[in-house]
């Protein structure tokens, strides 16, 4: 379980090369002169956030493609960090990372300032489908990388796939799930595609060709079973890990754990307040110390949350944890909804905990709205 006596600090580094055609995060191409003066706003938000006296234990860089940053930017914001917060020696230290936009130079440079874990950007090993999906590299660039990190010495390695996206059959997923499997990282993430509003995706929906719902299905099912076969723990709806290779500072995000954001649209739950900086770049980078309260956290609103971010994870809830913390006892309240997805085989009960069961994983979105 997450260390609530220690922090995690999470980055946003909004750059990329091109945006991708499914991509609703805040990104955008820039310029080396415009990510100077980016970098330079977050430092200077870093040297003035306030004291804070607890170990961090995760540090998190994601974008965007962080690791279009030069090794000159990594060192100036490292050097900041390390003035500003005690960091644990046991640190998880993140960057992600896309095909074709590492050097040996800036990996060693990594290594060096302390970054011990790399999230790759791969999605599928099929050049049509990256290309539909509007990524910038092909599988052979993805392995080229991938050897680099390799060589620079990184073993805690994440790779990052997509299932259900145009023109993808079962049997290519599969493809690209053996392909990566085969590569033995110590950890893969696996998501659906979700067509979000404003993304070029959304605006085309009619006329994608989108697997059908039961062959998304099958997909997740799919993924859940090679990769339980190949050695790699369930542990989150879309997240599995070898032993030891859970993501530490994505499960204080969904144990409630403190953890503060820098950089343009970066969130923070800290102290009870959910924290949100904006999304327009001008008034960041005129005045980074700036937050806006997205929300004071109200005793049902943090029953709500502890119940969907706890059965993200395959740990589940505490039911005891529940009734302590909120004063309701969840399986009473919530009694006829809990029967009815235990007897369909997508809740279940052992011990104290309730979780969802990997069938449930999938229909998660269903079985939270009717707990929630």
């Amino acid at each position: 379980m997450m260390n609530k006596e220690r922090i995690g600090l999470y980055l946003h580094v909004p750059f990329c090369v091109q945006k991708c055609r499914y991509c609703d995060f805040c990104s955008f191409p820039a310029g080396e002169a415009l990510r100077g003066d980016y970098v330079a706003a977050l430092i200077r938000e870093i040297k003035g956030a306030p004291e804070e006296k607890r170990e961090v234990d995760s540090i998190f860089l994601g974008g965007g493609t962080p690791s279009l940053l030069s090794s000159e930017d990594f060192s100036h914001i490292f050097s900041a960090l390390s003035e500003k917060y005690r960091i644990a020696p046991d640190a998880e230290i993140t960057v992600e990372m896309n095909p074709g936009t590492v050097t040996e130079q800036k990996l060693h440079r990594l290594r060096s300032l302390g970054v011990n874990r790399v999230s790759m950007g791969l999605q599928s090993a099929q050049n049509g489908e990256l290309s539909i999906l509007g990524r910038i590299h092909t599988y052979e660039d993805f392995l080229g990388s991938l050897a680099l990190v390799r060589v620079c010495g990184f073993e805690n390695i994440n790779v990052d796939l997509m299932y259900a996206i145009p023109s993808q059959t079962v049997e290519s997923y599969r493809e690209t799930l053996e392909r990566v499997i085969a590569l033995s990282p110590a950890h893969i993430s696996a998501y659906s595609l979700i067509l979000e509003e404003g993304t070029p995706f959304y605006r085309e929906r009619e006329s994608l060709a989108l697997p059908t719902e039961e062959e998304e299905e099958r997909m997740y099912l799919l993924t859940c079973e090679l990769l339980k076969k190949a050695g790699y723990a369930h542990y989150e709806i879309s997240n599995y890990a070898k032993e030891g290779a859970a993501c530490r500072h994505n499960l204080r995000y969904w144990q409630g754990g403190d953890y503060l954001g820098f950089g343009l649209a970066a969130h923070s739950l800290y102290k009870g307040k959910r924290l949100a900086h904006t999304e327009s770049l001008s008034r960041y980078l005129c005045d980074p110390l700036t937050y806006e309260i997205e929300e004071i956290r109200e005793r049902a609103d943090e029953a709500e949350e502890y119940i969907m971010l706890g059965l993200r994870t395959s740990q589940g809830i505490s039911l005891g944890e529940y009734r302590a913390r909120f004063g309701t006892d969840l399986l009473a309240q919530k009694r006829e909804p809990i029967a009815l997805f235990s007897s369909h085989g997508l809740l279940a009960i052992e011990g104290d905990r309730l979780f969802l069961t990997e069938r449930g994983f999938f229909l998660s979105n269903t079985v939270l709205c009717e707990l929630m």
